[in-house]
């Protein structure tokens, strides 16, 4: 492999360790986003001051003065942080830790009076790791028979005296935690200070160290902040969409060469289709353009805050869609001018900046290329990216820089893209491969995607981009592993197609002959 995560690790440092926790702080909050989404817009339509108020779902009294438990209050305190904690158990050792994990994390939440994200976030990995070293302590010396007693039990007292410690210890820490973030945002918003967070989020997602801060900070403060006032700002520091499209707005105009041909587009997914990561190249070509993405921010948070707005539930992806999804009922007008000032205000700056440099840029026929930049991004990001491999006529480097393809022998009927998060990239590129199958009459091939941490073993091969082979290899050594530097355009998948073809056609033909 050309580049590997102990190479990635020693160039990285702490960028890098940084971007591996958010990932795995991704990892625990994207798949459950939908959860989030399902209590957010149960939360707008049926509490006391949503559209539709229906006491017995809302969790508020009657006009007969009955007390209703409702939906709202359970699903936050029990639903959201059990399945955070399930997915993070999972995610270090599989469904027995996950269950170690949801049995760790009810200690915590039970001896807490406020919803438990972050400790949810915590007990769930750590449980499911310290039931990892259990496990190991007697593999193999476990008389036959006895096997599922021993693993029963242990998992139960384990996850009992777990519970307990979340209980007394690890619940007052995260509560006073919680409260320490808590009144650090508070006092940003009193002091009127809000905005100053897009210094640090803005040039943080261009480098993607945001997850860390907005899946480990934002999404649980924000939460709870939602059960308390039915809305919250910090929702929308960093899915606004307005400073990203102001920036591809002003290339379109602006720009020159091939950065001036692909805003359009980008600027269609960025603002849309909610990928943001889409415009960091651009940035990364003239980085003077940070600037801009800083003070759009800053006019997006500032006018949220001015008009008191705020989001129901996260918005995920960054899309004005999910945004005006999320809206709560009484921020539609703060919202949508926070979107237009963030895009206005970047524009105009990116187009000071790019006119300023026309000329030169002009004279320069690499000015427009986005190629570099493109692979800065990517190795900010630790992984190559599906929607940036669209750009900039990005290619495989020639195929050459795509190694780590193996002699593919044997019938092959399960491909799976594997990426960190398992969904975006990596799905945006198993439907590139499923249509380039169909095309050549290919149809009994399943083709998925998958995070590198839930890869099972079971794939016959397995599409990765080349930072994440050595990870893919590890969780399903026995699989046939491909990597690309791209998932949209990989002339490697021309060569899987015709391999799959091949393959598959021997395999019926000795099944004929036999």
């Amino acid at each position: 492999m050309t580049t590997t995560s102990n190479d990635t690790a020693k160039k990285g440092g702490v960028r890098v360790r940084v971007q591996r926790f958010g990932t795995f702080l991704s990892g625990m909050v994207m798949p459950n986003i939908g959860a989030f989404i399902a209590w957010g817009l149960i939360t707008a339509f049926f509490i006391e001051t949503g559209w539709t108020p229906v006491p017995a779902l809302g969790g508020f009294p009657d006009a007969e003065g009955n007390e209703y438990l409702g939906l709202v209050g359970p699903m936050i305190t029990y639903m959201l942080p059990l399945l955070l904690a399930y997915t993070g158990g999972k995610m270090v050792y599989d469904v027995r830790g996950g269950v170690v994990g949801v049995i760790a994390t009810m200690g915590v939440i039970v001896g807490s009076d406020i919803p438990m994200f972050i400790g949810a976030m915590i007990m769930g990995p750590l449980a499911a790791w310290l039931m990892k070293k259990v496990d190991a302590i007697w593999d193999g010396k476990i008389k036959a028979g006895f096997e599922m007693l021993v693993n029963n039990f242990s998992a139960g007292i384990l996850g009992g005296l777990l519970a307990l410690a979340g209980f007394y210890g690890i619940a007052p820490v995260v509560s006073w935690l919680s409260g320490v973030l808590e009144g650090a945002v508070n006092w940003l918003v009193g002091l009127h200070l809000l905005p100053l967070a897009s210094i640090f989020v803005e040039p943080g997602k261009v480098l993607f160290l945001n997850n860390a801060i907005n899946h480990g900070v934002f999404t649980p403060l924000g939460t709870e902040q939602v059960l308390e006032t039915g809305k919250s700002i910090l929702f929308l520091i960093e899915a606004n969409p307005g400073p990203g499209v102001g920036i591809l707005l002003a290339f379109m105009f602006f720009g020159v060469g091939m950065s001036k041909a692909s805003a359009p587009g980008a600027a269609i997914i960025q603002f849309f289709g909610g990928i943001h990561e889409i415009y960091f190249p651009y940035v990364l070509m003239k980085p003077m353009i940070i600037i801009a993405a800083i003070a759009g921010g800053m006019t997006g948070v500032a006018i949220n805050a001015a008009f008191q707005t705020g989001l129901r539930a996260p918005a995920s992806p960054g899309s004005i869609i999910a945004v005006l999804i999320q809206t709560a009922p009484d921020s539609y007008v703060g919202v949508i001018l926070s979107v237009i000032g963030a895009a206005a205000v970047s524009f105009i700056i990116s187009a000071v900046i790019l006119r300023a440099s026309r000329k030169r840029d002009l004279e320069n026929e690499n000015a427009g290329d986005l190629s570099d930049a493109i692979a800065k991004t990517e190795a900010n990001k630790g992984k190559k990216s599906t929607v940036l491999g669209t750009m900039g006529g990005a290619t495989d480097a020639a195929a050459a820089g795509d190694s780590g393809t193996a002699t593919i022998t044997g019938p092959i009927s399960n491909i799976v893209f594997a990426c960190d998060a398992g969904m975006g990239s990596s799905a945006m590129g198993a439907s590139v491969l499923r249509n380039k199958l169909k095309k050549a009459g290919v149809s009994d091939v399943k083709v998925t995607n998958q995070a590198i941490a839930n890869l099972t073993g079971d794939a016959d091969l397995i599409v990765t981009q080349n930072e994440l082979t050595d990870r893919a290899k590890q969780k399903s050594p026995n699989s046939i592993h491909v990597s690309v530097d791209n998932f949209m355009n990989s002339p490697k998948y021309d060569e899987v197609v015709q391999r799959v073809t091949e393959s598959n056609a021997a395999e019926g033909s000795e099944g004929d002959n036999q």
